[in-house]
């Protein structure tokens, strides 16, 4: 695509969501450290300056894309947990069936977990003040939306939801950089399978993470 100038603040909209769509087009074909302006900005249509007149740099595209998707999952995820958490269950089962939610949907978001592994020690570098608030900002509305859907279906946790959360997307950034080993260690498991004996499966690691998180944080009977 090419854009003529934006000349109001409707068109310069139209930009900034055109460029975070690509970006996130691009990341469903390569990881987050593989994506650099330069390609952005030859597949948005615009020139490199034109983009850092919306976006300061790379990372505060990422940080952006961020926040917006994690506001898609978790709209997603209140309808996945009204449907696999029966209100009946005692809390362990309930517990249970949350990290069978959880993992499920976390597992799913690939993009999303990418980003979450990347947000410390990457993205939340080369970025302005300004840039780190509006993040930081929209992450801990993103993380009382989740915490409320924790409470929501198991009250028992109850202001503890929060750390739970942001734990739970801290594991899942960390995992997602085993989740598509290289070909040489595919290669290695395959002609040694004593090797693989801890290789790591997203969805089967963060559900244990997550059950016991949760159970921890249930109150003793």
């Amino acid at each position: 695509m090419t854009f003529q100038r934006a000349r109001s603040e409707e068109q310069r909209e139209i930009r900034r969501r055109a460029i975070l769509e690509t970006t996130s087009a691009m990341l469903d074909e390569m990881p987050v450290a593989e994506v650099t302006l330069n390609e952005l900005s030859r597949r948005v249509g615009l020139a490199k300056t034109a983009v850092l007149r919306y976006f300061e740099s790379r990372e505060a595209v990422l940080l952006d894309l961020m926040d917006d998707r994690t506001t898609t999952w978790l709209a997603e995820l209140d309808q996945e947990l009204a449907v696999g958490i029966d209100p009946s269950r005692s809390a362990l089962e309930r517990a249970q069936q949350a990290a069978d939610v959880f993992s499920r949907s976390l597992a799913a978001q690939r993009v999303l977990c990418d980003l979450y592994g990347a947000q410390g020690g990457v993205l939340e570098h080369n970025v302005s003040v300004e840039v780190v608030r509006r993040h930081k900002r929209a992450s801990l509305g993103n993380l009382a939306v989740m915490a409320d859907l924790v409470r929501r279906h198991l009250p028992e946790v109850g202001d503890r939801a929060e750390v739970f959360c942001l734990h739970t997307l801290l594991v899942a950034g960390a995992l997602s950089a085993y989740d598509s080993p290289p070909s040489s260690l595919l290669a290695v498991y395959e002609s040694e399978p004593a090797l693989a004996v801890h290789q790591i499966e997203m969805r089967t690691a963060l559900r244990l993470a997550i059950i016991t998180s949760l159970v921890g944080m249930l109150p003793r009977s």
